[in-house]
């Protein structure tokens, strides 16, 4: 048997004695259902200082609309692309109705092939951008901003604001 057969196989023996052992000289516990536990919402992330005074200069370099503005542009579809910059696991919990989903660490290589890239690339394409919060929207807009678009907004909103108003949410095929 070769060394790292024999080592895993030692290791699987150790492994089984101590959970045999463990099971073994424990008392049982009752069988009863364990009480419900509320689950609390996740806190909030706190980061720097720096964070928010960046995110604040990159939104007086932008143009943004609050939630209200952007409801009123959704109702009328006057939103061009709508593009959610939020992570695909947080776009798989629910999005606006309508969105593309393209995270923002990856908007300045995606958003090429939306806009026509190679043959008829429109850098003046209307696009809507929003996230959890209104900072990655901000930063990604900038972004867009920084390569040449000439049409991007950034939604100055919290995406759980919208779905506790009651407006629109989809959710995706799966």
């Amino acid at each position: 048997m070769s060394y790292r057969k024999t080592l895993l196989f030692s290791a699987l023996i150790i492994s089984g004695i101590v959970t045999l052992t463990a099971c073994t000289t424990a008392p049982m516990a009752p069988a009863t259902a364990p009480a419900p536990v509320a689950q609390a919402a996740a806190p909030a992330p706190t980061y720097p200082a720096s964070i928010g005074q960046m995110v604040a200069k990159t939104k007086s370099q932008i143009k943004t609309v609050k939630m209200p503005e952007f409801k009123a542009a959704y109702d009328q579809k006057n939103l061009g692309m709508l593009i959610d910059v939020r992570n695909e696991n947080e776009f798989e919990d629910g999005y606006i109705p309508g969105a593309i989903n393209v995270p923002r660490g990856l908007i300045e290589f995606r958003i090429w092939k939306l806009v026509g890239f190679p043959d008829k690339t429109d850098m003046t394409t209307k696009m809507t951008l929003y996230c959890a919060t209104g900072g990655r929207c901000a930063l990604a807009t900038k972004s867009l901003q920084d390569l040449g678009f000439t049409n991007v907004t950034s939604v100055d909103m919290k995406y759980d604001d919208w779905v506790k108003a009651g407006y629109p949410v989809a959710m995706p095929k799966k």
